[in-house]
Formats: structure tokens, C-alpha cells, sequence
């Protein structure tokens, strides 16, 4: 699956100060992330807030999105949850014209074991007339989704084509690179393992800091996959402060801060987020002002 080889970006819904939906700043982040140079956008995933978003909302972001991208890059609509019929519900009544693959997350809260975790992709995976990209983020959903069930859904499945880990564990990360089906993308979800993780044979990355800094994140991730390593750690290292503050007071809080230093939208976050504090805000608007 060519299309997601090298940076996605897990795109924000950026609020006006009432609390709406900006379809303009939407439109703008859209344009500003595909002129940086990233291969493809992620749709309705965690960072863009979903949770508090209600369905006219999430269909207004996804028709913002289609519309803005205009057929430039392939688009992963997040379709996920810990109720599995209702996920299916989801995957059985949905037009994907428009989308390539579906970035599903692995069930959150109900502490689901591995074979319920197996069972759950089962049906999703059945159910899907698309591609599914498997998430695995134990930091959200208290339940880390091992390499030994991962690889066997993907040889079960498939259209199961990949994962995007985000434990945040090199080590688990190298194992299921090295115990991988031929062509199952191990995709980066954490921004600052992105590099190491492409280097021992990952896809790429799904991030939050490629959004922000579009045309420096991506290139070291495709610096990484060329095996350029010097000059892929030095845009590394020119992004790693960045990386720290915008998961420093929890996401998108961050990344919408450097939106709102970009210009392109308001840094609006809904509750229960909240704005990064005063300190925060400044360090990135010093950093932004720095890198452009």
C-alpha cells in the first residue's frame, strides 16, 4: 500500500471562539499541510477531537475535508470505538468513496483480553468494504493490543494492511516489524519515535507535529526511508523541543497553540480540554517564530 508509506497527518477540527466548527481555518490547515508536503490526511481521529463532536458536526468535517483536499491525497477516516456492533453499524452504512482506508482503535475502557481485542478487529475487519489500519494507543485505551495478536489478525485478515503504534515502546515496535506479514505497514503514532521506528523498517508516521510543521517533519521522515540518517536525525533534533511541548499540556491543546502562531486558526479547544497555559504558549510561539 504505496499511499501510506511516509507522513500522514492526524488532522485537528479547529473551533471559532464560539465553540462552532471553522470551516475556513479547516480548509486552510488542509491546504497548508498538502502544500508541506505530506502524503496523505487522517480524518475524524483523536486529535481532531471526535469525541466531542456530534454527527452533523462530524459529517460538516468530513465534507470540509473532501472538498478541500480534492482528490490531491488519500484521506483515513477514523472509524473506531469500544461498542463493536455499533462500529460495524458504522462500517456496513457508510459511503468511503472518498476514503483509501479506515484507522480503527483498538476498543478503549471496556479492558478488553487479546482474544476479545482479536475478536473485535474480526468483526470490524469483516465488516469493512475498505482497507483497515489498526491503532494501538494504550496511553488512551488502557489496553495494549500485543505483536502476537496483532500479527494474527493481520495474517487472518487481509485487508487488515497495517498499524499505527503509539505505546511509545521501540522494542515492541522492532517486534512487529520483524515478525510482519510481506507488506503490513508498521506506522508510527508517536512523533518522537517516528525516525527510529522508519529506520528499523517502518512505514512512516500518523502525527500531530507534521501538521504543524508539515514540510520539515515530513521530509526527515522521507530522509529516513531514502537511509539518509545524519541528514534525517538534523531535522529530528531541529523538531524535538516542539515534539515535547505540544504533548506537554495534553493534544490538540498543543498543536492547535501553533495553528493559532501559524495564523491559521484560533487555538479553541472544547471541554473538557483546555488551553495550554500562558507559559506553554509562549515557548511555542517562540519556537514557530523560530523555525519560520
Amino acid at each position: 500500500m504505496q499511499s501510506f508509506i511516509g507522513t500522514g497527518v492526524a488532522l485537528v477540527t479547529p473551533f471559532k471562539k464560539d465553540f462552532s466548527v471553522d470551516v475556513e481555518a479547516l480548509t486552510r490547515i488542509v491546504n497548508y499541510v498538502i502544500e508541506g508536503g505530506v502524503e496523505y490526511l487522517v480524518v475524524l481521529g483523536t486529535t481532531a477531537e471526535t469525541a466531542t463532536l456530534n454527527k452533523t458536526e462530524k459529517e460538516l468535517v468530513i465534507s470540509t475535508i473532501i472538498k478541500a483536499n480534492g482528490g490531491r491525497l488519500p484521506l483515513v477516516l477514523g472509524v473506531g470505538g469500544n461498542n463493536t456492533s455499533e462500529v460495524v453499524e458504522e462500517l456496513k452504512s457508510r459511503d468511503f468513496s472518498h476514503f483509501s482506508a479506515i484507522l480503527s482503535v483498538s476498543p478503549y475502557y471496556n479492558k478488553p483480553t487479546q482474544e476479545g481485542i482479536y475478536q473485535h478487529f474480526k468483526a470490524v475487519a469483516e465488516a469493512s468494504s475498505i482497507p483497515v489500519i489498526l491503532y494501538n494507543v494504550p496511553g488512551r485505551t488502557a489496553s495494549n493490543m500485543l505483536p502476537s495478536t496483532v500479527m494474527r489478525i493481520a495474517k487472518d485478515f487481509k485487508n487488515v494492511i497495517g498499524i499505527k503504534e503509539a505505546a511509545g515502546d521501540i522494542v515492541q515496535a522492532m517486534k512487529l516489524i520483524q515478525n510482519k506479514p510481506e507488506g503490513f505497514l508498521v506506522i508510527s503514532g508517536d512523533d518522537m519515535i517516528t525516525l527510529p521506528m522508519v529506520l528499523a523498517g517502518g512505514a512512516g508516521v500518523i502525527s500531530v507535529i507534521g501538521e504543524g510543521f508539515p514540510k520539515e517533519f515530513s521530509q526527515m521522515v522521507r530522509l529516513g526511508l531514502q537511509r539518509k540518517v545524519d541528514e534525517a536525525y538534523k531535522l529530528h533534533y531541529l523538531l524535538a523541543d516542539s515534539i515535547d511541548m505540544i504533548f506537554e499540556q495534553g493534544n490538540p491543546a498543543g498543536i492547535k497553540e501553533v495553528f493559532k502562531a501559524l495564523g491559521l486558526s484560533e487555538n479553541t479547544v472544547r471541554l473538557p480540554l483546555v488551553n495550554v497555559n500562558e507559559d506553554l504558549a509562549s515557548r511555542l510561539h517562540n519556537f514557530t517564530r523560530k523555525l519560520s
